[in-house]
């Protein structure tokens, strides 16, 4: 089994890849990029490289670079110029439920349109070399569930080595449950690997998605945002072992190191911005982390956070 880092748009970029699989041992064995926006032409070299620096820079994990857009030819085109950069598998975003992205006809709205999803996967597999996969992620479907079996049929006929199904409707946005049940169907239909995607949270969760949807690999976004030893946990039962809750003194080291990296990276105004909001998540699961959120939620000041981090 392996385990997906999902791509979570303005949170998992690179600072929270490097830091998630820095905790070792991790239990991540993939990463997806955000999504690079593709319109009506060829992209230049920087935009693939803010989205995925790591394809400059060495990375310890494999990586996966994310397109969305509606138009195959030039998805197809940039595909390619991204695996000519060295991306080693590009994915297309048929998921994605922001209202600005769907009504500029990207990610989920397009759910509503089989052929079209199968001629961009088409289009973007015979642009890319044969050796580097070409993977997809839907959601269920748009305004209701009605498509999800023949979306990921049409992906698996137009060539796709992979699909990854978050397990709700756009229209269902984030509210529990995930329902999936429908990716077990997806499953005993497709020959491709189906990874389950939505609302694991616990070990509890993957315990009540695998019965549903039976073992195979999954996707974690917000429940490893909230635990990041959330994917060692699942491997570790699978293994038959007990694992216990990483300690915080443990996760405070990579929590100091991913603020250095971040409060660089942006304006000074926005300085601890991205540290409070992973502490948002982390306070599920660590009441320090709530106690640390609330010391540094209203300090913009660099020094004055890295005090509070000490």
């Amino acid at each position: 089994m392996r385990i997906f880092l999902a791509p979570m748009e303005g949170v998992v970029d690179h600072h929270m890849r490097q830091t998630l699989t820095a905790i070792k041992p991790s239990g991540i064995d993939i990463c997806v990029t955000e999504f690079v926006r593709v319109t009506s032409h060829l992209l230049p070299n920087k935009v693939f490289l803010k989205a995925a620096p790591e394809l400059e820079q060495h990375a310890n994990y494999p990586l996966r670079l994310q397109l969305l857009g509606s138009v195959p030819e030039t998805l197809a085109e940039n595909a390619a110029k991204a695996a000519a950069m060295g991306a080693p598998a590009i994915d297309l975003n048929f998921g994605c439920p922001s209202k600005t992205v769907n009504n500029h006809k990207g990610g989920a709205c397009l759910l509503d349109d089989t052929s079209l999803i199968h001629d961009i996967v088409a289009a973007v597999r015979e642009a890319v070399p044969t050796e580097i996969p070409v993977t997809a992620k839907i959601r269920l479907g748009y305004d209701d569930r009605a498509s999800y079996l023949r979306n990921a049929e049409a992906i698996e006929l137009a060539g796709a080595n992979e699909l990854v199904v978050h397990a709700r409707s756009k229209a269902d946005g984030y509210k529990p449950p995930a329902h999936w049940h429908y990716i077990g169907e997806i499953r005993q239909q497709l020959s491709i690997p189906v990874v389950a995607n939505g609302e694991i949270w616990s070990l509890e969760d993957y315990q009540n998605c695998i019965e549903q949807c039976g073992r195979g690999d999954i996707m974690l976004g917000r429940g490893l945002l909230a635990r990041p030893d959330l994917a060692y946990a699942i491997k570790q039962y699978e293994a038959g072992l007990n694992y216990e809750l990483m300690p915080w003194a443990e996760l405070l080291i990579h929590v100091r190191m991913f603020f250095s990296g971040t409060s660089l990276s942006y304006p000074a105004k926005h300085t601890g911005n991205r540290l409070k909001q992973w502490l948002f998540y982390l306070k599920r699961n660590f009441p320090e982390a709530d106690a640390l959120f609330e010391k540094i939620k209203k300090l913009r000041d660099r020094e004055e956070i890295l005090k509070a981090l000490s």
